[in-house]
């Protein structure tokens, strides 16, 4: 199994084998990841971040990765200081990135964007979100998250929030398919997970329910993972006050649930889980977001060709 030189844009590319096979790296990694060990595996190698849209956890866990192991990163910077200012297209963009750079992460609002960008470049292209599309990254550590803080065989587990333009849990779905998940969608009926994709889990087998109820959801999962309600996908600002606070995790909530019950949540969070929960043996969204660097390090060393 090779990884080498290839482009990371959507889960529905990876089989179970290479999802576990990148889990199996990322665990290797992770005391790398947590400073109790040294890398210089890809000392000599550059990774350039091109980030259209704003991020945190994203941006800086690919760097921190990179730094990790030795490599360095090149930034595209503020896209109104670069040459898409001046109306380069990112094809053209790409192709000059490419000449200076190992691998190219990218975040764009269009979604398709690593698609079209994967054409033209010939380094890696890691797709770190494309508007309502997918965030294949988030979710290997979404997956190493569960794998780690519960388990993935037999899971049982509730996807709350935003379900129609979060990208995350659409990534989350097909993956979870390949794991036998029986998966409950818990949203407002304004914000509920695109039909086909729902007829995809089906079509593999997949349990799938769908209901507006947390409190209905909660005491038969192992995992919850909640979304933020998008306030930037919403083309009508009056409808996104209409769902903003329909759904919120509690410390009363939570007394229905089972003890090993684990909250998870791509961050960052709004109101929709109590801070009250930080303290709770079931918050694990901060390890969550820890775990994104052990992940993001196995995928530049697979791709770049360091690790097989």
């Amino acid at each position: 199994m090779t990884f080498k030189d290839l482009h990371i844009i959507s889960m529905k590319s990876f089989s179970r084998d290479m999802i576990d096979h990148i889990l199996d790296t990322a665990e290797k990694l992770e005391p790398i990841a947590s400073s109790k060990s040294k890398s210089d595996l890809l000392k000599g190698k550059v990774l350039a971040v091109m980030f259209f849209e704003p991020s945190t956890r994203t941006r800086m866990s690919f760097e921190t990765a990179m730094m990790r192991l030795g490599g360095d990163v090149l930034s595209l910077g503020s896209v109104d200081a670069s040459s898409i200012a001046k109306g380069e297209t990112l094809a053209d963009t790409i192709r000059v990135v490419e000449g200076y750079s190992n691998a190219i992460v990218l975040r764009h609002n269009k979604e398709g964007a690593a698609q079209l960008a994967s054409e033209f470049s010939s380094v890696p292209i890691i797709n770190a979100g494309d508007g309502a599309g997918h965030h294949p990254t988030q979710t290997f550590l979404d997956l190493y998250t569960i794998r780690r803080e519960s388990h993935l065989d037999g899971l049982k587990i509730a996807l709350a929030g935003d379900l129609k333009y979060g990208r995350t849990v659409h990534s989350l779905c097909y993956a979870l398919s390949l794991y036998g998940a029986e998966i409950t969608l818990v949203s407002p009926k304004e914000l509920r997970m695109p039909a086909e994709i729902i007829d995809d889990l089906k079509s593999h087998n997949i349990k799938v329910r769908e209901t507006d109820s947390i409190e209905e959801a909660i005491s038969d999962v192992d995992v919850l993972y909640a979304t933020r309600i998008q306030k930037e996908r919403f083309p009508d600002p009056a409808e996104y006050r209409k769902v903003a606070n329909s759904l919120q995790i509690t410390p009363e909530l939570l007394e229905k649930a089972k003890p090993e019950l684990k909250v998870m949540h791509p961050l960052p969070r709004t109101n929709e889980i109590d801070p009250r929960v930080d303290g709770t043996g079931h918050a694990c969204y901060f390890r969550q977001s820890f775990y994104g660097v052990p992940v993001r390090m196995a995928l530049l060393a697979l791709v770049m060709g360091a690790l097989e």
